[in-house]
């Protein structure tokens, strides 16, 4: 369990996700936190990551789930809340007979694939190219 560092959408700013709780095992999430934004703890964006093996033990799945809030501070009491939410799910499933090197290959390209530009734009805009 580490923090994560990531370019920001201006592409040269770094934020970090600093490590909140690591995982205890199968199904329970590890927990990482953006503390940079919003004041309290459910002003903060989170990622989560949690794996479990499937029915017949021959592959694990992953489920990542990162959750973006948008703050909206009240004119009349000074309050801030969440207003909305952006909310991503990605689950991947491993299979455990797949070579090492066939795997590496698949999650590279899997996951570099949707931090494409053409990937990232279509989630900015909410649709898919055309």
């Amino acid at each position: 369990m580490a923090n994560i560092t990531v370019k920001k959408n201006d592409g040269t700013t770094d934020i970090t996700y600093t490590a909140v709780a690591q995982s205890a095992g199968d199904k329970s999430p590890a927990v990482w936190r953006s503390n940079s934004v919003g004041a309290a703890a459910a002003h903060h964006p989170e990622l989560r990551l949690a794996s479990q093996s499937n029915g017949t033990q021959t592959a694990r799945r992953v489920n990542g789930s990162y959750s973006y809030p948008s703050l909206v501070t009240s004119t009349d009491t000074g309050i801030t809340s969440v207003g909305d939410r952006f909310n991503l799910t990605v689950s991947g499933v491993i299979p455990l007979n797949m070579t090492d090197a066939d795997l590496a290959e698949a999650v590279s390209q899997s996951l570099n694939l949707f931090a494409s530009t053409l990937m990232k734009d279509s989630f900015k805009a909410g649709f898919a190219p055309t």
